[in-house]
């Protein structure tokens, strides 16, 4: 750059009107006050004093005019919109009904809009201290009842337009309204978006600001509405496996679309969702949306209990009988009634149900009650299912929980292995390189380009692929067959060396249980103390472990969830017995 030879360059700046120019690496004009770049170049008259590296430089500068310089007057509403309308896309392709993007999701999202005061509104945000023309005919209103029409075309991103190079058909209409943006606005030197800067000071109270982690939070609330066949811990996992844009989502956005500077820090994300923090933002959203009662969860609805013990019990290879347990477990607590399932947000404790964990901590539950899972009871059953499978070859062989142990040991053990390898492996740099500012775009490009060009050729010496193909996506991870040689799956296996006949009806041998907020002692005293999960036996921390890698979770919010069961279960129980009591006692008198 040099201040001196720009001297002569007397013209005003378009954005600050300053008059102090300096030129850049290609020989164009940018303004030291305001950092705006020219497409004005610097004639070269003397070639002699200038080194030829400079003159090609200049020469490719004065080539390559950049159609696409400018780019779209863009809000940063719209870049959410954008991951919206791709992630709704992404669950249609995994068989979702088109009803949740065209119908569910564009109501969610009109709503977060006019509530945010970002469009649908008199006086949005965007165009408070300028004059703008104002929707008069969808006027905000607080009841759900009497919303305005939909989003009027959710299916094209408002910031497409129509024209030769979109790839969507029909004319598209803004969100919001839109006046004419000042030169100053379009060519910030801070951000791509219109509202990079004020969007990422805003703090408001009562508004909740959009985050990419939030898109996530308004899919599942559409499938949820929808009763989708999808749970939260499905869909985090179709993230992590790429289904579904949330790592790099930015890079999807239209070319005409700059993003740079501070849309860095809103839409770049470095971090695998987890689930509690999704969980929290669910609840979030769907309180500041004022959203009504959701569809009742039926017992025919995929998230019952009844259905997703059942599809859980395949996941993880256990026997088909142990699904009429869980029934009765979700019966006892009553976790299966209408009004318990359903999500409420306008009711005073609003919360949703968990109901993936929740149907895991129903199965762990039934296994307690069956196996006692204090590294004995299990293994002794376990010895008399072996004795009879070895006499009985021709019958239905019982279920022998050492084998079941150790065949799911070992693959989870490898599972988890090639997930920890694909985690590891992961590239978390985009293919569209980000940078701080415009002036930089040029220096940024070219470094990824240099990048880019020495990973294939190491990928050629190494003869390695540089991409790895991408898994059809599906509802289970573990895939067992029947009748497999390897005698692994135990679906068609029989609880028969668990259970005994009493009366009609068949109860478990094992009349003992643990709580699992309690332990007990090593010592020979057996007595009970308070919870430490380093204590708990070597089965029952095998089977949390396993159902938190099947559920991508943390192992305490299982643990939760399996005592808030006990607590139901035992509650309920307690309080039969006491009617009965009671009952015995007015006879006598």
């Amino acid at each position: 750059m040099d201040l001196e030879e720009a001297k002569e360059f007397k013209e005003r700046c378009t954005q600050c009107a300053a008059v102090s120019w300096g030129l850049t690496d290609e020989g164009k004009y940018y303004c030291t006050s305001c950092h705006n770049v020219t497409e004005r170049s610097k004639e070269v008259i003397n070639t002699g004093a200038i080194p030829n590296t400079k003159i090609q430089a200049i020469n490719r500068g004065l080539k390559r005019k950049r159609k696409l310089e400018k780019g779209w007057d863009w809000y940063v509403c719209e870049g959410f919109q954008q991951i919206l309308y791709q992630q709704a896309e992404a669950l249609k392709t995994l068989g979702v009904g088109p009803e949740l993007k065209d119908e569910v999701l564009r109501n969610f999202w009109k709503r977060y809009l006019q509530k945010s005061k970002q469009a649908y509104c008199k006086n949005p945000v965007y165009t408070r201290g300028r004059k703008a023309t104002v929707l008069e005919d969808n006027p905000s209103h607080s009841d759900w009842d009497s919303e305005p029409d939909p989003l009027s075309d959710f299916s094209c991103p408002s910031v497409v337009e129509s024209g030769p190079d979109s790839q969507l058909d029909g004319h598209t209409q803004k969100p919001f309204p839109i006046s004419k943006a000042s030169q100053s606005e379009t060519a910030s030197i801070c951000s791509g978006s219109l509202d990079g800067v004020e969007y990422s000071l805003r703090k408001e109270k009562g508004i909740v600001k959009m985050t990419v982690p939030r898109t996530l939070a308004f899919c599942y609330l559409s499938l949820l509405w929808q009763r989708e066949t999808v749970t939260l811990s499905d869909l985090l996992r179709f993230v992590e496996e790429g289904h579904i844009p949330y790592i790099n989502a930015f890079q999807h956005f239209p070319e005409e679309m700059k993003l740079y500077g501070r849309d860095k820090g809103i839409f770049a994300i470095e971090s695998w969702p987890a689930y509690e923090d999704i969980y929290k933002k669910i609840i979030e959203i769907a309180k500041f949306l004022d959203l009504p009662r959701f569809p009742d969860i039926t017992e025919d609805c995929y998230f019952h209990p009844d259905i997703l013990c059942m599809k859980y019990l395949m996941e993880v290879n256990l026997p088909d009988e142990m699904n009429d347990l869980t029934c009765q477990v979700v019966k006892m607590t009553g976790i299966g009634e209408v009004d318990f399932l359903t999500f409420d947000p306008i009711a005073k404790m609003a919360k949703t149900v968990k109901y993936d964990i929740q149907a895991v901590a129903v199965i762990v539950v039934v296994l307690k009650l069956l196996f006692l899972l204090d590294d004995n009871l299990e293994w002794t059953l376990s010895n008399i299912a072996e004795k009879y499978n070895e006499k009985n070859k021709e019958d239905k062989p019982w279920f022998d929980f050492r084998k079941w142990y150790q065949v799911m040991k070992k693959s989870v053990d490898e599972k988890k292995q090639k997930w920890e390898e694909a985690r590891a492996k992961y590239v978390w740099k985009s293919e569209k390189p980000l940078y701080h500012s415009s002036i930089d775009r040029a220096v940024v490009y070219k470094r990824r380009e240099m990048v880019v060009s020495l990973q294939k050729q190491f990928s050629a010496l190494t003869d390695s692929a540089p991409t790895v193909e991408k898994k059809s996506p599906s509802s289970f991870q573990f895939n067992w067959t029947e009748g497999d040689s390897a005698g692994t799956c135990f679906h068609g296996h029989s609880l028969q060396g668990i259970l005994k006949k009493k009366g009609r009806s068949l109860t478990t041998k094992n009349s003992l249980y643990w709580l699992s907020t309690q332990k007990f002692c090593r010592s020979y005293c057996k007595h009970v103390t308070t919870y430490e999960e380093s204590n708990f036996s070597q089965s029952y921390q095998f089977i949390i472990n396993l159902f938190s890698f099947l559920l991508r979770i943390k192992a305490s919010s299982l643990h939760e969830e399996v005592s808030l069961i006990e607590k139901r279960l035992f509650k309920r129980k307690y309080s039969k017995t006491k009617k009965k009591s009671r009952s015995r006692k007015r006879r006598k008198y």
